[in-house]
């Protein structure tokens, strides 16, 4: 494929970093070659280098001013991620496609609702309402017999790992530990990602309590590896304390790259969250 000419932005969430195409005005990269093209320009040493790739293209519902795409560094397309939204907003923000502070995003997991705070035109931090969860194992999907994945046992590689399970409109795993620190990550991640029990694969999170409004987490993500954070999985594992008891509904997350704020907040009887963080534009730049 002739890459020459194609524009895009660098930028990163907490050290997860994506390059962001406008496809606002028009397609940029044919739809049957996004897969290939992502796995190509996020090898980092022989091309741009990232953990994904985001499109910003038009909405396809009228309840939304924008849509939301983002592809993985091995081509899969997940249905949201929490740090590649905030790129994406502060994308959409500061090159004026949409002169909102209170953006409504169309994702594959939903509506999303984006309140930006900006300074001099600029957007600089933003609160996302990642939406309603769900509990129940058949929609994250996990095959068990159990409803709710509750603190349970899981056997990988070897081991029993207790583990909860969640859906914020992708699927996760949270295992609580004593310390991140004993955690060998590039063993459990993917063993926990791949496991048999999750048909479409997981997102792992180790995370060590502080306190009832503090945590350390640690991330394997789906279609990734090891990232230096993740937003739907910080939401997921305050979501998981939550429901645990463990956790208050006002939890400081602290990742490898950098800090998030969750607030759960409860609907219909069930949990959902907002997101809290920034995010910043590394650069510009045009393939050539």
């Amino acid at each position: 494929m002739d890459l020459k000419g194609l524009k895009f932005s660098k930028m990163h969430g907490l050290g997860n970093d994506y390059i962001v195409i406008d496809e606002s005005e028009g397609e940029v990269v044919a739809e049957d070659e996004k897969p290939e093209f992502c796995q190509n320009v996020c090898r980092s040493g022989f091309s741009i280098g990232s953990d994904g790739v985001i499109f910003v293209t038009p909405s396809s519902s009228k309840e939304a001013d924008i849509r939301f795409r983002i592809f993985n560094d091995d081509g899969t397309e997940p249905e949201m991620c929490g740090n590649g939204i905030r790129c994406f907003s502060k994308f959409v923000y500061d090159n004026k496609i949409i002169e909102k502070e209170i953006l409504k995003v169309e994702t594959l997991a939903g509506l999303k609702t984006v309140e930006i705070t900006s300074k001099n035109g600029i957007a600089t931090f933003f609160k996302v309402d990642m939406g309603l969860s769900t509990f129940k194992t058949a929609e994250i999907p996990i095959k068990t017999e159990e409803k709710e994945f509750l603190n349970n046992e899981l056997f990988v590689d070897g081991e029993n790992i207790s583990m909860t399970t969640v859906s914020v409109g992708n699927p996760h795993a949270v295992v609580l530990t004593d310390s991140v620190d004993s955690i060998d990550l590039n063993r459990f991640g993917p063993a926990i990602e791949t496991h048999e029990a999750f048909p479409e694969k997981i997102n792992a999170h180790f995370v060590e309590i502080i306190s009832k409004n503090e945590i350390i987490m640690l991330t394997w993500e789906r279609g990734v590896g090891y990232t230096h954070a993740c937003g739907t999985g910080a939401t997921s594992s305050v979501l998981a304390g939550y429901k645990l008891s463990e956790l208050d509904n006002n939890v400081l997350v602290h990742l490898p790259g950098g800090e998030l704020e969750i607030e759960v907040y409860e609907k219909d009887g069930e949990l959902g969250a907002f997101m809290k963080g920034d995010a910043e534009l590394v650069f510009t730049g045009e393939m050539v």
